[in-house]
């Protein structure tokens, strides 16, 4: 997947690596930015009990190293040329246990785990929570690690006994690399609630406040470029690599995609879609009121904030719908589904024939920031048929990004007047089209898939010189997608504030429905 192709490749390289939820990418960046090569590795997250998500990370470290080996066995790559490596990962949420000698103690609750509605209760109730959105920038839920911190205090006391650190994904994995201990601040900041965001430090004043244990924090914070340490002289020899290469600090996936999309100055704004739906903006200065979540950024992160919202389901909600609804067919798969349904949804109007969907399928993260939140159809009758669904769910889910750009817009940055579109869904011109026409910005996409391993190799290609991130090439061809319709616009204005009027409305009935179906214990 070349990115710029207009010199021979240089022989110095750079490694970039993404810890993912339920894979681990591993690739390989010359001086051009061109991926001489890349590899994979899947795995499950564990689901234990209902709303747990957890992992341990060996999971991580195996997927780690079959990725890395696999692409210096590729033909273009010579090993002893690579200059640094640089680790991404999914956000871990509690971070991972470990004791003095650094040995996992629990497994790693990770963004997707919500079993500690009953701390963010506790904290509501004797936290001074306009205090801690002043000092974090960041509020409270299940999603927040400083909750799971907590949850492992109450739950697991002999667990947080023995507990010397709590790491990241990528501080663990970087340890494993280098021997060295070190959280970056994009990490630290993502964890909320401890993290002072004006002074790029531990909050201790925050530590205290939630009853946590300052001493199990990581006392060394580095910026997400910075090296942590050297390659271990036996990993280096196993792996064919120079010994004390630069492993970089790295940081939060989300943050790592927006690099890779181009986001490095304050306005740039990025959508990921994929599973679920992530919209991120780079600025420098936070109000925590607004429901988004903020850090400081992996490029620039001493003075660039990234802050970010999103939907829990925006691609697994139309996957649900074409499994649900198409499953019979004779053709089912999904690639099919999405030919027979596009052209009649095509045709449709805005509204999908007065159709709303809200897509709160899993709960719902910002600006609503609901675990008990649920999905519905509403404005439903005989006349409907699939590809209104359809549509409907694809403009429910631009609902859904606009009402996160909303709260972003109210930070103060003006945001660029373009929005880029990365992930599965930029696949589908017609959701280009939604997207343009309900955020009335026009939609650029690139023709080579980004992602965070690619912009955890932009930066570690930064770091060492090989890799001027100011030269835009370095991030791929922009093309543009889709511009607004006016008229189409319009109607979407009128339909998003119906889309916002709905869960207030409907937030009462949906907790009680979960309350009146719950298993009895």
């Amino acid at each position: 997947m070349p990115l710029n192709t207009d010199q021979e490749s240089p022989m110095e390289s750079v490694i970039g690596i993404d810890i993912g939820t339920q894979s681990t990418k591993a690739l390989v960046l010359d001086a051009q930015g061109r991926i001489l090569a890349q590899h994979s590795h899947a795995y499950r997250v564990e689901t234990p009990r209902p709303l747990w998500a957890e992992q341990w990370p060996e999971v991580w470290w195996e997927a780690v190293m079959i990725c890395v080996r696999a692409c210096l066995a590729a033909p273009a790559v010579d090993p002893s040329q690579v200059k640094a490596l640089c680790v991404s990962s999914l956000y871990g949420g509690s971070g991972i246990p470990v004791d003095a000698e650094i040995r996992p103690l629990h497994p790693c609750l990770i963004w997707m785990d919500r079993r500690a509605e009953a701390q963010v209760r506790w904290i509501d109730a004797h936290v001074d929570l306009a205090r801690l959105r002043a000092i974090t920038g960041n509020g409270v839920d299940s999603y927040y690690g400083f909750t799971k911190m907590r949850w492992l205090k109450d739950e697991r006391p002999e667990v947080w006994a023995r507990t010397r650190y709590l790491l990241p994904p990528n501080s663990y994995i970087n340890y494993r690399l280098s021997g060295e201990i070190a959280i970056d601040h994009c990490a630290a900041g993502n964890i909320g609630g401890i993290y002072d965001l004006q002074a790029r430090d531990w909050s201790p004043e925050m530590i205290t406040a939630l009853g946590l244990d300052q001493d199990k924090l990581p006392a060394r914070l580095v910026d997400s470029g910075t090296s942590v340490g050297g390659l271990l002289p036996a990993l280096a020899t196993e792996l064919g690599l120079p010994a004390g290469i630069a492993v970089l600090a790295g940081g939060v996936d989300a943050a790592m995609a927006t690099l890779a999309a181009g986001a490095a100055r304050p306005g740039q704004h990025v959508a990921m879609l994929g599973t679920s739906m992530c919209w991120g903006m780079i600025n420098q200065q936070v109000d925590a009121t607004q429901g988004l979540i903020s850090m400081p950024h992996v490029l620039n992160g001493a003075r660039d904030l990234y802050t970010f919202g999103g939907a829990l389901t925006a691609g697994a909600s139309v996957s649900w719908f074409i499994d649900l609804c198409c499953a019979d067919d004779a053709e089912t798969e999904a690639e099919s589904a999405f030919a027979r349904l596009e052209p009649p949804a095509r045709s449709l109007p805005p509204g999908a024939d007065g159709l709303l969907f809200l897509p709160y399928l899993m709960g719902e993260r910002s600006p609503v920031w609901d675990a008990r939140a649920s999905a519905c159809f509403i404005g439903l009758n005989l006349t409907h048929r699939r590809h209104h669904l359809y549509r409907a769910v694809l403009e429910g889910v631009a609902f859904a990004l606009r009402h996160n750009m909303a709260a972003g817009e109210r930070q103060g940055q003006p945001l660029d007047p373009y929005l880029i579109v990365v992930g599965g869904a930029a696949r589908s011109d017609l959701w280009m089209q939604i997207i343009a026409d309900v955020t009335h910005l026009p939609v650029y996409t690139y023709r080579e898939e980004v992602e965070a391993a690619l912009g955890a190799g932009l930066l570690a290609g930064q770091a060492v010189g090989l890799i001027d991130l100011a030269d835009t090439r370095r991030h791929g061809q922009l093309t543009e997608r889709a511009t607004p319709d006016p008229t189409a616009a319009e109607r979407y204005d009128t339909l998003f504030s119906l889309y916002c009027e709905l869960y207030p409305v409907l937030a009462p009935v949906m907790h009680r429905l979960g309350d009146a179906t719950a298993p009895t214990p």
